[in-house]
C-alpha cells in the first residue's frame, strides 16, 4: 500500500515539475548542437585518458549528481520535494531533464549574480559621501537575469559613460566605484577580463612578467580623465553650502544630494586617450611628466594620439579587450566557466592567462575557446554544454590532480561550499524554495535628510537626468533653488504616491532570510556569510573557504538551532507530514539535507536514536546532518 501511495505522489509531483519545466524544457538554443558540443568535449577527455594511460572514472550515482548539479547551477541544495522527485523518477534521460530544469530556474541568475558581484567587487555603499552603487548593482543583476552575452557585458562596463542612475548607463558604476583609484581599476580590468596581472607595473617594471611600467601607462591613457559629468558647474554653489553647512540645514542636504548622489555617481567624457608619466618615473625610456598616448601591448594594435585629447579612449579600450585580443579574451572566460562547473580550471590560477599550446591540454583549451565564440559568448549555453558532458558526471576523485598548474580531468575534486552556497542551502531547509521570493530592486526614491521626498512625482532617474543636462552655472543655481522650494513645501506628494512607490521598492536588510544575492554587499562582519568567508569585495574574488572554529560554533548555536532544529514549521519537517514510519522519516530527512538516502548502517544508528529519544530524535538528526562535513562540502 505504501509503495502505491508513493508512486501516486511521485507521479503527481512529476506532473507539477513537468508543468514548471523539469521534464519538458529544452536548453536555450539548439539542443542538438549543445549535445554535440558536450560529446566533443567528452571525446577530447577520452583521448586524454588514452594518451596518459589513465583509467576512465566511474559515473557518479544519481544522488551525488543531483546535489552537484544543483550546487553548481543554482547554488543551493534541492528542496525536499525536488530531491525526492528526482531520486524516485526512473527515466533514462532524467539527468538531462534535470539540467534543463535548473538552467531555467531563477536560481541560476541568482547564483551567477554572486559570481559577478565577487568578480567585480560590488559594494553597496561608498566611503566619503552619500553616493552608492544601488543602480550599478541592479544593472549587474539585470544583466545576469537577461543572460547578456559576456562580450556585450564587458563592452558596456569598460566603455561606459553618463548618468549613474539611468538604467541605460548605470554600468558607469564600474568606474565610479573606484573613483580616485583609476590605476587600480585598470589593473583589475586586465586581470578580470584578460587574465593579465599588471598591478606591479603601476610602480615599477614587473620583475616576474613582461610588463614595463611604461606599458602600463600607455594602457592607462585610454581610460584617463574619469571626471564627474558637468560637476564643475556646481563647484561654487557647493563650496558656499559646505562652508556654511551648520546654518544651512535643508539647503545643505539638497546640495549634498546633487553633489554626491547625482554628479558624484556620473562619469563624464569617454576617456582622454593620453596621460602624463608620474613624477617618480625612474626609467630611461621616458621622463616624468612626459605625455603618452594610448597603446596596447598585445593583440591587434590599437592606439590614440599623444598630441591631443580624444573622447573615445574607453570605447577603443573596450573594443580592444573584447574583439582584438582573440583568443585571450575568449580563453579566459571559458576557463573561468570550466572551473565554475568542473571545480578546477584547465589552467590555474584562472586570472593568469596561459596560451592554449602551453596548457595541460592544448586541444581542449583551444576547443573551449572556440566554443565560447561560436556560442556568441552566451555563458548560460556554455555552462549548459559542460553540464551535459559525461565528464561532469564522473565520480569524485579525492586525490589531488596529477598535473601541475591545472586539472587532470579525472573526477571532481572535493571542495568546501562557498559561504553563499551554505547560506542559500540553509534557508532552503528553513523556508523551502528561496527563488520564489521577490528580488531586491533599486530604490530610486529621492532622499533628503534621510527621508524620501517627491514620492510619486519624481524619482532619482528623472532628477539626475534633468540636473546633468544643465549647461551653465546659472542654470544649476536656478534649478537647485526651484527644487529646494518644492521640497520645503512638503515634497509635492501626489495622492496615493507614497503607497505606490513603497510597493514598487523591494529592500532586504542583513537579517532577511533571502538568498545571498539579495542581501547587503558586502555582508556585515557579524553576518553568517562573513563568518564563512564571503568576500569583503575589496579585491577581486577575495572569498575564502578556509575553515575556522567560529563556523562550527555558529552552526551549533546560531542559525541552525534557531531556524531549523527549534523551528517546528521549518520546511525540512514538512516532508515528514502524514508519514508514520520512522524508517521513511529518516530517509526523507537525509534526502532533504544531504540529497541522498541513508546507508544501511546510518539507518540503524538513526532508528536507535528514535527509539531512545522519541520525536526529539528527528530534531537531533537534523542538527547532526546539517553540522556534518558532508553538508558543507561538494563532491
Amino acid at each position: 500500500m505504501f509503495r502505491i501511495l508513493t508512486y501516486i505522489v511521485v507521479c503527481i509531483f512529476c506532473t507539477k515539475l513537468s508543468v514548471h519545466g523539469f521534464t519538458d524544457v529544452k536548453p536555450k538554443g539548439d539542443p542538438e548542437y549543445l549535445k554535440k558540443a558536450a560529446l566533443q568535449i567528452d571525446t577530447l577527455i577520452a583521448n586524454f585518458y588514452r594518451n596518459k594511460k589513465l583509467p576512465v572514472p566511474e559515473v557518479t550515482d544519481d544522488a551525488t549528481f543531483m546535489r552537484r548539479a544543483f550546487m553548481v547551477t543554482i547554488g543551493r541544495i534541492p528542496t525536499a520535494e525536488e530531491a525526492w522527485a528526482f531520486i524516485e523518477i526512473e527515466e533514462p534521460n532524467k539527468r538531462v531533464d534535470l539540467v534543463a530544469y535548473l538552467m531555467k530556474s531563477q536560481g541560476y541568475s541568482s547564483h551567477m549574480t554572486n559570481w559577478a558581484f565577487d568578480l567585480l567587487r560590488l559594494r553597496d555603499y561608498r566611503q566619503g559621501g552619500q553616493g552608492n552603487s544601488e543602480p550599478y548593482r541592479n544593472w549587474i543583476r539585470e544583466a545576469m537575469d537577461q543572460n547578456v552575452p559576456w562580450n556585450e557585458f564587458v563592452d558596456q562596463l569598460v566603455g561606459s559613460s553618463g548618468n549613474g542612475w539611468d538604467p541605460k548607463t548605470a554600468a558607469v558604476g564600474y568606474y565610479t566605484s573606484d573613483r580616485g583609484m583609476p590605476l587600480d581599476n585598470l589593473s583589475n580590468t586586465m586581470r578580470i577580463f584578460l587574465g593579465t596581472r599588471m598591478e606591479c607595473a603601476q610602480c615599477h617594471d614587473d620583475p616576474f612578467g613582461d610588463t614595463d611600467r611604461k606599458d602600463f601607462y600607455h594602457l592607462a591613457a585610454f581610460t584617463h580623465g574619469q571626471g564627474q559629468l558637468n560637476q564643475h558647474l556646481m563647484s561654487k554653489l557647493w563650496g558656499e553650502l559646505r562652508d556654511e553647512r551648520e546654518s544651512r540645514g535643508i539647503e545643505y542636504q539638497v546640495g549634498q544630494l546633487f553633489w554626491d548622489r547625482i554628479y558624484g555617481m556620473s562619469l563624464g567624457g569617454g576617456g582622454d586617450g593620453r596621460i602624463e608619466l608620474p613624477s617618480d618615473y625612474q626609467y630611461r625610456d621616458g621622463k616624468p611628466g612626459e605625455v603618452l598616448g594610448g597603446k596596447t601591448p598585445f593583440g591587434k594594435f590599437t592606439r590614440t594620439s599623444d598630441r591631443e585629447v580624444s573622447d573615445d579612449g574607453r570605447e577603443k579600450f573596450s573594443e580592444w579587450i573584447t574583439v582584438k585580443t582573440d583568443p585571450q579574451f575568449s580563453s579566459v572566460i571559458a576557463n573561468r566557466m570550466w572551473k565554475r562547473v568542473m571545480g578546477k580550471g584547465i589552467y590555474e590560477p584562472v586570472d593568469e592567462y596561459i596560451e592554449a599550446s602551453k596548457t595541460v591540454y592544448p586541444e581542449l583549451m583551444l576547443y573551449l575557446s572556440t566554443l565560447m565564440k561560436d556560442l556568441d559568448y552566451d555563458l548560460k549555453k556554455f555552462q549548459n554544454v559542460l553540464l551535459l558532458t559525461k565528464t561532469f558526471q564522473f565520480a569524485t576523485n579525492p586525490k589531488p590532480s596529477t598535473l601541475d598548474g591545472g586539472d587532470d580531468f579525472h573526477g571532481r575534486k572535493i571542495e568546501r561550499l562557498s559561504a553563499e552556497q551554505i547560506w542559500d542551502s540553509l534557508i532552503t531547509l528553513s523556508n523551502g524554495d528561496p527563488d520564489r521570493l521577490k528580488k531586491r530592486t533599486v530604490d530610486n526614491r529621492i532622499y533628503v535628510g534621510g527621508k524620501p521626498v517627491l514620492v510619486g512625482e519624481m524619482d532619482m532617474v528623472q532628477l539626475s537626468n534633468e540636473v546633468l543636462a544643465l549647461k551653465s552655472e546659472a542654470q544649476v543655481r536656478k534649478y537647485y533653488k526651484e527644487f529646494l522650494e518644492r521640497v520645503k513645501k512638503g515634497g509635492g506628494v501626489k495622492s496615493g504616491g507614497t503607497q505606490m512607490m513603497m510597493e514598487e521598492v523591494q529592500k532586504y536588510g542583513a537579517n532577511s532570510v533571502v538568498r545571498a544575492s539579495e542581501l547587503p554587499s558586502p555582508a556585515p562582519r557579524e553576518h553568517f556569510l562573513y563568518l564563512f568567508g564571503a568576500s569583503d569585495r575589496e579585491v577581486v574574488e577575495a572569498a575564502s573557504k578556509d575553515p575556522n572554529v567560529g563556523q562550527m560554533l555558529s552552526l551549533m548555536n546560531g542559525y541552525v538551532q534557531k531556524n531549523l532544529v527549534n523551528k517546528p514549521d521549518a520546511h525540512v519537517y514538512k516532508s515528514l507530514k502524514d508519514v508514520t514510519s520512522s524508517h521513511e522519516k529518516i530517509r526523507r530527512l537525509y534526502l532533504a539535507i544531504l540529497s541522498r538516502p541513508p546507508t544501511e548502517e546510518e539507518m540503524k544508528w538513526m532508528l536507535a536514536e528514535v527509539e531512545s529519544a522519541g520525536d526529539q530524535a528527528y530534531r537531533n538528526i537534523v542538527a547532526a546532518l546539517v553540522m556534518s562535513s558532508e553538508f558543507v562540502f561538494l563532491q
